[in-house]
């Protein structure tokens, strides 16, 4: 082997080796209506990136529904509106412990399109419910005005593949916010992950 070259061939392995530690994991969540993949980021949201892992490591999540769907015609008490669907109500047997609260401000993630985040309560209160953005939902971040508490919601992944499944969910019959009938998701699991600047670069 020319001797030239065995730098640049531990330079490339070393490339890769960077490239492969700054993958992301991807989920893939199958519904009835189609699959939704999610790019999720325990760099960012380490704390709210692992549990939702938990779930699905766990299959806790196969065979939960979409239950909530908001829409801006349907949240008339609300004076601060926003657009999301809503999923994984687990029966008491399935939920985890509640976690700590990772704020956007901490995270630096944004209630953006496809942004995926945490459902809950009280601050510190998430456990498996999770919810997916229609449109920006600014008001979903730290400071935002959803929330009384200005705290926001903890979000830790986004939306790949899939946005026309989430916007077929979203406009399904619905009673108040609720589903009528749910949409089933039949399962969760990871997938190969792939680099968020791979997939920023390929737009």
């Amino acid at each position: 082997m020319n001797k030239t070259a065995v730098p640049l061939i531990i330079g490339l392995l070393a490339v890769a080796t960077l490239c492969a530690a700054a993958e992301a994991p991807r989920v893939l969540v199958r519904t009835e209506l189609g699959d939704i993949l999610i790019e999720v980021y325990p760099d960012k949201a380490p704390i709210t990136a692992a549990n939702f892992l938990r779930y699905v490591d766990a299959r806790l999540y196969d065979g939960a529904v979409f239950h909530r769907t908001v829409t801006l015609a349907n949240q008339p008490k609300d004076q601060i509106k926003i657009e999301v669907i809503q999923a994984a109500l687990l029966p008491p047997e399935k939920v985890l412990p509640p976690i700590a609260h990772e704020t956007t401000d901490a995270t630096d993630l944004r209630h953006k399109d496809g942004t995926v985040s945490m459902a809950r309560s009280s601050p510190g209160s998430a456990t498996s419910s999770f919810f997916i953005c229609v449109n920006d939902q600014p008001e979903l971040d730290f400071g935002g005005k959803r929330n009384p508490d200005g705290q926001g919601f903890a979000a830790f992944g986004l939306v790949v593949a899939g946005m026309d499944v989430v916007g077929r969910i979203h406009g399904r019959p619905a009673e108040g916010q609720t589903l009528k009938p749910p949409v089933k998701i039949i399962s969760v699991t990871r997938v190969r992950g792939s680099s968020r600047a791979a997939r920023l670069a390929g737009k």
